[in-house]
């Protein structure tokens, strides 16, 4: 070659390295690293195969070994380009292996043997067939690689690769000698050109540089011609355009590592006005603080912000309720299927340990979100399996002890761009504003409640203390006109009526006392005999009245409960007077009977309140506030809900069921002291 056209190529070619390492500290891109040995390669083949003054290295018979590694610098550098832009790898004991590795081992294994043994000659000997067994090898390594699904369609890559593999095992028999890697260099860096089209896909300045660069590069193969015609004007002038596509692929990379910093700059920019656009969407939210329910009803309308905001098509939201179960409060952009078995498996999910830290990976790097899936709680069969909805970005309502709720995201758009933080943190905030919402909501109705029953207790309390006096004189003169000797026998069986009454209403006085006496805030022992003994005395009239048969067992030497007392009296008063207005709406005209049973279990104190009235339409959902609870159609208000809030502040649960053929109850569960 002519020396004053291969220094200047070498010199440009080497220059350009810096620039190179410049851009792979500024990314740490493996693609940007693979370029810049590829081109430190190059420049090694360069210096090994160009003749500087009257040194010559190119010639394997005076230097065998720096041809054989100038020859395998040049392989190595030509695969390295190939796999920056078709990065396949394979599974080898656990590890992840390029494709390119066992590709380029017989081919060194070619070099070194060829030049560095034998000098550049082929043996004449059986030792020629080690020759052809290594480059069957590399094919085999490259029809896999090119099968692989990769940049490149696996036909075209399969067709290049049995082609020019073909080729290769015809100059390694005919020509014999290295010419075979060169012929290999060559091709390598032909395909290259085509796949900088194929995975850029784009008609850039650094695009056809790149490709025009490897496509004059691959013009290398213009030595072997002296083999083939003799015409050394055309020899040399491909050689020129090799020598020049080195500089022109150098130049066009670096470029097209500059389009891809500033695409990404682009799309950093793009994501964070989409992000900031999200935020603003989702601040117009109106979020109410009324009552809890009133997010049920909102629940759709957030969830349908979600998807038209956010990068998922669908969205669902779901609420820890006062029994202890998630339920299904709104969803958007699921079809009917998908949504009924949402709703199923919502149900399914339990309380205990639901996207606590380090139950679920992350959906992305520093979110809050998790990756949740959903086969724990998938029955056979299950239509979300179905619709291959079992992965979903779960976005956590956080509590005080455990989630109280959660953004369940899926339907990603443009699954091609992946998923990051700052898709998720608009989301993840309003996903905080929504629980900060409810359990202010959740205070203010805690708040409403204790403040009506502490009037009415308050109220309770001074009607005792002022029928306790009135009561106190007449079971005075009562008891005085009782001893008296001048009665008549129909005159003492009135008097003793009216000890009897009067009797009994100082004993109801005494148990509407209790239940109004100020209690602490702080865990009692209770005792629950106690407890339903004032009960029955304060519904008995009510009973007889109503003609409903009331039966109590409270089981022998029943421990006492721990909790506290002013709340669990309410909670069963509550729910006794649920059970008598259930018997009251019966359609059953003969059979009205409430029983109230106390039992201890374990560690526990069990009461049941059950009925004979019209069953539970959903027992899971009994206690969510003014849906409807029973089959008539009739609500529960919130009192059901504030039973349950009670029971779970005081450290135990609540639960409904129904009984065949008819009648419904409810267990209260209270730890033993």
């Amino acid at each position: 070659m002519a020396y004053s056209y291969q220094l200047p190529a070498f010199v440009l070619t080497a220059l350009l390295l810096p620039a190179f390492a410049q851009l792979y500290l500024r990314s740490r891109d493996t693609r940007t690293l693979l370029w810049l040995l590829g081109f430190l390669f190059a420049c090694l083949r360069m210096a090994q195969v160009y003749q500087f003054g009257l040194w010559d290295f190119s010639n394997p018979r005076v230097y065998p070994w720096i041809a054989a590694a100038g020859q395998t610098a040049a392989l190595i550098g030509s695969t390295l380009f190939l796999a920056s832009l078709s990065p396949l790898s394979f599974r080898f004991k656990g590890r992840r292996i390029l494709y390119a590795v066992p590709f380029i081992i017989p081919l060194a294994l070619y070099a070194i043997l060829i030049d560095g043994v034998y000098h550049g000659e082929m043996p004449i000997s059986m030792a020629f067939f080690i020759f052809p067994a290594l480059g069957a090898f590399a094919l085999f390594v490259g029809c896999f690689w090119a099968f692989s699904r990769g940049s490149m369609p696996t036909s075209l890559g399969l067709t290049l690769c049995i082609a020019m593999g073909g080729i290769s095992f015809w100059i390694c028999i005919s020509i014999r000698g290295s010419w075979p890697l060169v012929f290999v260099e060559s091709a390598l860096h032909l395909t290259t050109a085509l796949l900088v089209f194929y995975v850029f896909r784009r008609l850039t300045p650094g695009t056809i540089l790149s490709g025009l660069g490897f496509f004059a590069w691959a013009l290398n193969v213009g030595v072997i011609a002296p083999r083939l015609i003799n015409h050394p004007a055309l020899v040399l002038s491909l050689q020129n355009f090799s020598v020049l596509g080195k500089v022109v692929a150098a130049v066009g990379m670096i470029v097209l590592a500059l389009e891809d910093q500033l695409a990404i700059k682009e799309t950093a920019k793009d994501r964070e006005r989409r992000a900031r656009n999200e935020l603003e969407a989702y601040t117009k939210v109106v979020l109410s603080r009324r009552r809890v329910e009133d997010f049920d009803r909102q629940a759709n309308q957030i969830c349908q912000n979600i998807t038209a905001n956010s990068r998922f098509a669908q969205a669902a939201l779901i609420f820890l309720q006062s029994s202890g179960q998630y339920r299904l409060a709104g969803a958007a952009g699921f079809d009917d299927a998908a949504l009924n078995a949402l709703e199923s498996l919502t149900a399914r999910i339990p309380a205990a340990g639901f996207l606590t830290a380090g139950s679920s990976p992350p959906a992305a790097e520093h979110s809050q979100s998790f990756a949740l899936s959903l086969e724990p709680w998938l029955l056979p069969g299950d239509d979300l399996e179905r619709l291959h909805l079992t992965e979903v970005v779960a976005v956590p309502l956080s509590g005080r002890s455990s989630a109280e709720g959660a953004l369940i995201l899926a339907g990603l758009r443009d699954p091609s761009q992946r998923l990051r933080a700052d898709d998720l943190l608009p989301v993840e905030v309003l996903g905080a504003r929504i629980q900060a919402s409810r359990s202010q909501t959740m205070m203010l109705e805690k708040l409403i409640d204790a403040e009506k029953f502490a009037g009415l207790g308050q109220l309770a309390n001074n009607v005792t203390r002022q029928l306790n006096n009135p009561l106190t004189v007449i079971l005075g003169y009562a008891s005085l006109l009782e001893v008296s000797p001048a009665m008549s026998a129909q005159e003492r069986k009135g008097i003793e009526a009216i000890l009897s009454e009067a009797r009994n209403m100082r004993t109801t006085l005494e148990s509407l006392s209790r239940m109004s006496r100020s209690q602490s805030d702080q865990f009692t022992a209770i005792s629950v005999t106690e407890l339903l003994s004032d009960m029955e005395q304060l519904h008995r009239s009510e009973f007889l009245h109503r003609a409903i048969d009331f039966r109590l067992q409270v089981a022998p030497a029943l421990p006492r409960a721990l909790g506290n007392a002013q709340q669990v009296r309410q909670a069963v008063l509550y729910c006794l007077q649920f059970a008598i207005e259930a018997v009251e709406n019966s359609d059953s005209p003969t059979e009205k009977s409430v029983r109230v049973e106390a039992t201890a279990e374990s560690d526990s104190v069990k009461i049941l309140i059950a009925h004979s009235g019209p069953g539970f339409l959903h027992p899971t959902r009994a206690f969510d506030p003014f849906v409807p609870a029973q089959a008539a159609g009739e609500t529960a208000g919130l009192g059901l809900s504030l039973c349950a809030t009670i029971l779970r502040e005081n450290n135990g649960r609540i639960s409904a069921m129904n009984f065949e053929p008819r009648g419904a109850g409810i267990v209260l569960e209270l730890q033993a002291a």
